[in-house]
């Protein structure tokens, strides 16, 4: 199987503006391919470890991916998937998460001496007169054809400043300033992006006569087609210090088992065939592998190995874990509704009303109902045992 077939049967493709060019140059190792970030917050997400894993894929086949760190778009924001304008960050911010950032993809990518280089497009961006960006960059574009794009259609309805409509221009550009520094002849990225990254192809193609090339692959959603990566609301960091290893590997431990063999095809290097087999098993032992690997692969074995064992000890009927997920209190008394959310089991304390009604909190193994509402627990160095549902416990102690 070559690679970009293997690419499809995992799911990892979805458009390209040339399939049979760009096949051959993968699948020869020839391609020399970028993909960006802008780095709006200060570390990547689950999300973000889709198209890591599909970078990985293709440099293992000897093809050579740039990273571009946006430090130039990131100034402008994209309006992709956007219902309002992002915040506008300092430069002194954006290097700071850029290089947060290359910490984390350095799991997946190999930065070593004539292997991937990472970049900034502020270097180029940054240098652009506003006369040079009309007269080299923005002729080349149709207002009419850019509004066609999915993602300005749907903030025109709430309003699209030009500001943000530079976007799309300043990303192909990238796309041309990297053709000619280094032979960058293929750009992937999200579904998300079509819009954006095509236009780059095109850019190429009317003022340097040369042929360019765009991958997209798709956002991973589950069955419902909710984009998944996020828990609580919040987003499935891949630092450790803003998702633990624990709540990371259990995120995945806990996919609805309609989603966990998509997620084995598109996420690990589990062999396709060993994913056919678990295809054809238990869900849960399909579960198992999915949160080991990827915790293994964004963070480390031995921390799959611990966040493993905690799960296997909590749920498997032990019920208590030296690893187990801990909050620390000031001692003292508390009320079911002050643990839960101190304890970020519940979003708020109305949100811990209705899992109170619902009957799905437990301490220490009691089962509370609304008549615990006024109960007061103590929170001690021995710690109490608070648990949501199924599959959420913490302990909190002081």
């Amino acid at each position: 199987m070559t690679l970009f077939d293997e690419l499809k049967a995992r799911g990892l493709f979805a458009q390209t503006n040339n399939e049979e060019e760009v096949a051959e140059l993968i699948n020869n190792g020839k391609a020399i391919f970028y993909t960006g970030y802008d780095p709006t917050a200060d570390s990547l997400t689950a999300g973000h470890a889709v198209m890591l894993t599909f970078m990985k894929r293709l440099q293992q086949a000897g093809n050579r991916p740039i990273i571009v760190i946006g430090g130039g778009t990131t100034m402008v924001g994209d309006p992709s998937g956007r219902t309002d304008m992002r915040k506008m960050l300092t430069a002194e911010q954006i290097a700071a998460h850029g290089e947060r950032f290359k910490a984390q993809m350095s799991k997946f990518i190999d930065f070593g001496e004539g292997k991937a280089i990472m970049v900034n497009n502020a270097d180029w961006l940054g240098k652009l007169s506003f006369f040079d960006y009309a007269r080299e960059v923005a002729v080349h574009f149709s207002v009419n054809n850019m509004l066609r794009a999915e993602a300005y259609k749907t903030r025109m309805e709430v309003g699209l400043t030009l500001f943000e409509m530079l976007y799309m221009t300043m990303q192909a550009y990238d796309f041309e300033e990297l053709f000619k520094r280094y032979d960058c002849v293929l750009q992937c990225g999200g579904d998300d992006q079509w819009s954006n990254i095509l236009a780059g192809a095109d850019l190429i193609r009317r003022k340097l006569r040369k042929s360019a090339y765009v991958l997209t692959i798709p956002l991973l959603a589950d069955s419902n087609g909710v984009k998944m990566g996020k828990t609580a609301g919040n987003a499935l960091w891949l630092d450790p210090e803003k998702t633990s290893p624990y709540d990371f590997y259990q995120y995945w431990r806990n996919v609805g088992d309609a989603d966990v063999i998509k997620c084995l095809k598109m996420q690990t290097f589990v062999p396709l065939e060993q994913i056919a087999e678990l295809e054809n098993g238990n869900p849960n032992a399909a579960k198992e592998v999915l949160a080991y690997e990827l915790t293994k692969m964004v963070h480390s074995e031995a921390d799959a190995e611990k966040a493993q064992a905690t799960a296997r000890s909590l749920f498997g009927g032990a019920g208590v874990s030296d690893d187990m997920p801990t909050v620390t209190l000031a001692a003292g008394k508390y009320t079911v509704i002050d643990l839960l959310v101190a304890s970020k089991l519940c979003d708020s304390k109305s949100d811990a009303r209705r899992n109170l009604e619902q009957g799905g909190v437990t301490i220490n193994n009691e089962q509370l109902t609304m008549d615990n509402i006024a109960t007061e627990f103590d929170v001690t160095s021995e710690g109490i045992i608070i648990k949501k549902g199924k599959k959420k416990i913490v302990r909190i102690r002081a």
